[in-house]
């Protein structure tokens, strides 16, 4: 198994270099000399008020140190990656901010051996010192059933605990009064994670290893192991699961949520998983206890406290009470906590009606007209047929040039004509059907391709409303390459669909003869289509994503103009099944 790719300049080195970066990019805060502890700038502004540390090993930023600033953390005390930070740098910082005259100093420690061993070391040698100095220790993992002699493991719930906090001493608090709120607090709040992937210690190897369709429950945030492997779930699965093991009054580390409790919801993403897959699974945490009743007073949803690269995601509930949504809807300027929302995420209405009552204009032109005629529904049923045949090898050919999404695509537009030619009835004007093809193909299709269609056919519409006949189909042809040009800023050569389209369309030009065959005109236009999509790769890619790529490397035909020439076809062969 190999060492792990990290951008870094050293090993050694990255946890000071990941310090710098932060304090070079945020004038509030500053590394104090000697140490790998972030200290507010302001410090002299703690004088008469607690100062909250907190801190622990590195490589689960933005943890710890991006949570120093007013209202939060008075300073965060980094160890080497997964390991606790040094006796000697916690009690450096305990020494910076009880110099400045704060009165008294909080530490905020996850429960992991190392860091209740260190932090209480430099605890106990600060208070020989007689500095005022109190600890208290987060433990808000419920991944574990029955209790266990180390405890909960502190997790992302932790965060929540720095701002209340750093709330409290912000309004003058004593630490007395602070130890015993966010004591409280922290006894009704839980976390539980679930991993798609290692993480890996910059130098080494993954931590552990699981297979392309397994996932794990429960994981530690150093990628401890955790309760339980199995085969990948949906978002809306694995929320559920999650859920429900956290609120099972079997676990001894339950958190209760009735029906009617007020809590704060986190998602937490570990590192690696993509926004998209964020953004799904918090809609599938809200949905999830919005449907048990819970009322969710708040919704974070972002990175917290990671552990490097891990693809997982957490969540955490807290109960609260207006007390505690006060502390934690306080400003701060700690440069990793997120502008929320200062209002209830449940009971608000989360969509605004469409203009003309949600009704698309595609969608009204169902209500009125006659059948789709006979000819124009083999021809789009032939369309379609041919885009999904054709799927695999669209994204094939997609692959060295762009995303490997280009069969899909089309896909998603055979899809959508398909369930549109099912709904009737439907106007047998030609250039309503072509707008509504337009209309259909932009919503559904996507992508650029999607935007390309719906131009082309826009612009062909228009040109219908002149009259009918081959002449103004042509006319119509050339309206659509006409407006591709114009917005997509491709010309014929540069390795696109309009390669095709305008070889096609200069045979198309035939269908202003009088009294010419049709079907003679596109079967020579959708031939000489073919051969220029073919030729297409031995182009110079000057438009598009496959403009990018070195030519060298493009081998293969372009896959819009492959698939541009295939529509072609597939009309070609609508038209002649009409015939026969």
């Amino acid at each position: 198994m190999q060492v792990s790719k990290k951008l870094l300049n050293s090993v050694p080195s990255c946890v000071d270099d990941a310090l710098g970066g932060l304090v070079s990019c945020n004038p509030n805060v500053q590394i104090l000399q000697g140490h790998r502890v972030v200290l507010r700038r302001d410090l002299k502004e703690l004088c008469g008020r607690v100062a909250v540390l907190s801190g622990g090993g590195s490589g689960h930023e933005p943890a710890h140190a991006g949570y120093v600033g007013r209202g939060m953390l008075s300073g965060a005390i980094a160890g080497a990656v997964f390991t606790s930070p040094p006796v000697g740098s916690i009690l450096a910082a305990i020494q910076a901010v009880a110099r400045v005259g704060t009165a008294g100093v909080l530490l905020i420690v996850k429960n992991y051996t190392g860091d209740r061993l260190n932090f209480g070391l430099a605890l106990e040698q600060a208070r020989v010192q007689g500095i005022d100095v109190q600890m208290v220790v987060v433990a808000d993992d419920c991944a574990f059933a029955a209790h266990k002699k180390a405890g909960r493991r502190g997790l992302c719930g932790t965060v929540l605990i720095h701002k209340m906090a750093g709330a409290l001493a912000e309004a003058g608090n004593s630490l007395e009064v602070i130890v015993q709120k966010v004591t409280a607090a922290a006894a009704k709040m839980g976390t539980l994670g679930v991993s798609l992937s290692p993480c890996s210690v910059p130098g080494s190897v993954p931590t552990f290893h699981l297979a392309q369709d397994e996932m794990e429950l429960g994981l530690g945030i150093h990628g401890e192991a955790g309760i339980r492997r199995m085969k990948m779930l949906s978002a809306d699965e694995v929320v559920k699961m999650m859920v429900d093991h956290m609120t099972n009054a079997s676990n001894a580390s339950c958190v209760k949520l009735d029906p009617g409790t007020r809590v704060v919801l986190v998602v937490n993403n570990l590192g690696g998983l993509s926004f998209l897959e964020l953004g799904v699974v918090s809609n599938s945490a809200v949905q999830c206890l919005e449907q048990r009743g819970v009322v969710i007073e708040r919704a974070m949803a972002g990175p917290f406290m990671t552990a490097l690269e891990m693809a997982g995601v957490s969540l955490t509930f807290m109960q609260v009470d207006d007390e505690l949504l006060q502390l934690l809807d306080a400003d701060t300027e700690a440069p990793a906590w997120p502008t929320v929302a200062k209002v209830s995420v449940s009971g608000q209405t989360r969509w605004i009606p469409a203009p003309g009552g949600g009704q698309t204009e595609d969608k009204a032109l169902h209500s009125v007209g006659v059948p789709l005629s006979l000819t124009m529904r083999r021809i789009l049923e032939q369309v379609c047929s041919t885009l999904f045949s054709l799927e695999d090898q669209l994204n094939e050919l997609d692959r060295a040039a762009g995303d490997g999404d280009c069969g899909s695509t089309h896909t998603r537009a055979a899809q959508a004509i398909q369930e549109w030619i099912k709904l009737p009835p439907v106007s047998t004007d030609q250039a309503q059907l072509l707008s509504a093809l337009a209309r259909i193909l932009l919503e559904r299709m996507g992508g650029s391709s999607g935007a390309l269609y719906s131009l082309f056919l826009l612009a062909a519409a228009q040109a219908l409303q002149t009259g009918s006949g081959p002449a103004v189909w042509c006319e119509a042809v050339d309206a659509g390459i006409a407006a591709m040009k114009r917005y997509g800023g491709a010309e014929p050569g540069d390795r696109t669909m309009l390669d095709p389209l305008c070889a096609a369309a200069k045979e198309l030009q035939a269908l202003k003869t009088p009294n010419v065959n049709a079907v003679k005109v596109l079967s020579a236009a959708v031939e000489r289509a073919e051969a220029v999509a073919e030729s297409t790769k031995d182009m110079e890619a000057a438009a598009g994503r496959a403009s990018y790529i070195s030519s060298s490397r493009l081998t293969r035909p372009d896959p819009g103009a492959v698939a541009a020439a295939a529509i072609l076809r597939a009309i070609l062969q609508g038209l002649q099944a009409g015939e026969q």
